[in-house]
């Protein structure tokens, strides 16, 4: 089958501007309800950050969502890694959920900044020990001999620490982003899709359909 040939019809529902809420966190928070819901929805916090570097090369990656509410959406990675170091010089970005057995996708564009210590080292303590322990022995993004040198970063790591607690690796932390502009999206039928777009204006959000 040619990659061309590759098409499907969409049928799972409909989105009219009546069905909105007024704000886009609560119509978010709608539509992550129902893709955590539904199990055939593999990693429904899964989504795609685009960053620009300081040469404007864009590249996207995929993150979890670990906070979400009217302050931002927050997520937490390596401070050095590739990602952190385009953030941290140019700090406008995008995020992508799809959930795809339901037709949906939330495109959110805004600002991020570093989160505060504190809520760095609190969201540390809730991962599993050996997410713990792979923090402090992987340095992302930087080039790697082999696969045996991470395996062997991670057990000195365990020795390290042995059965005392973990703390947060300096070099480890969330961002936080501020959305300016949601986008919701509903496949529909013939690629007659309902789109609607949120735009901050002030404190007010404004609520636009666009043509598919």
């Amino acid at each position: 089958m040619k990659t061309a040939d590759i098409r499907r019809d969409y049928q799972y529902g409909e989105l009219h501007r009546h069905d909105l809420a007024d704000d886009p966190f609560s119509q978010f928070e709608q539509w992550l309800t129902h893709a955590l819901s539904e199990p055939g929805i593999p990693d429904p916090t899964a989504m795609v950050l685009a960053t620009v570097d300081a040469h404007g090369q864009p590249s996207q990656r995929t993150v979890l969502l670990k906070d979400h509410s009217a302050a931002g959406f927050t997520f937490f990675t390596n401070l050095d890694s590739h990602k952190s170091v385009d953030m941290a010089t140019q700090p406008r970005v995008s995020l992508l959920f799809q959930w795809l057995t339901q037709s949906r996708q939330v495109i959110i564009s805004g600002t991020v900044e570093r989160t505060e210590r504190a809520i760095d080292e609190a969201y540390f303590a809730s991962r599993p020990r050996a997410s713990q322990l792979g923090a402090w022995a992987s340095h992302q993004s930087q080039t790697l001999h082999d696969r045996e040198a991470l395996d062997h970063a991670f057990e000195a790591q365990v020795v390290r620490f042995g059965d005392g607690e973990i703390p947060c690796p300096p070099e480890w932390g969330g961002w936080r982003v501020t959305p300016v502009r949601f986008e919701f999206w509903q496949g529909r039928p013939s690629r007659l899709h309902d789109r609607f777009v949120y735009t901050k204006h002030g404190n007010k959000w404004v609520i636009s359909r666009l043509s598919p």
